[in-house]
């Protein structure tokens, strides 16, 4: 499976089986397998360590603790539909893992912002004030 020009992952990797579909479905739908499994271990792949690693770090329910990637595609009729669907969706787990993520650059209040933070202080400061008991 071609991710990129430079990621490929082979197809030995990626383990695809047809389940059944959930919900309802008719006089099929306890004979017919239309939905398809996608399950992919990260810790075994080919991908590079860098992707591997990011995808660990990504928070996505389809990743569990162990590093296996499943994907779950019963949106179809067909399994062939549900098949690309699955496939689809994990070209864009791997996508997402390949972005590198920008570097947070330090910034500083501007000093817009400085001020009117110390405009609210005082006025805030001057509300509390005029609680305050009257001293005769």
């Amino acid at each position: 499976m071609r991710i990129t020009d430079a990621i490929v992952i082979p197809d030995s990797e990626i383990e695809i089986t047809a389940i059944r579909s959930q919900g309802p479905g008719g006089q099929n739908v306890n004979k017919v397998a239309t939905a398809v499994q996608l399950r992919f271990v990260i810790a075994s792949s080919s991908l590079p360590y860098r992707c591997c690693q990011r995808l660990y770090a990504l928070r996505d329910c389809r990743i569990s603790d162990a590093g296996v990637i499943v994907i779950k595609a019963g949106r179809y009729r067909t399994q062939e539909s549900n098949r690309q669907d699955a496939f689809e969706r994990f070209r864009q787990i791997i996508c997402k893992a390949l972005e590198v993520p920008k570097k947070r650059k330090v910034s500083r209040p501007t000093a817009g912002s400085r001020e009117k933070r110390l405009e609210r202080k005082t006025r805030r400061g001057q509300i509390k004030a005029m609680r305050k008991k009257i001293d005769l």
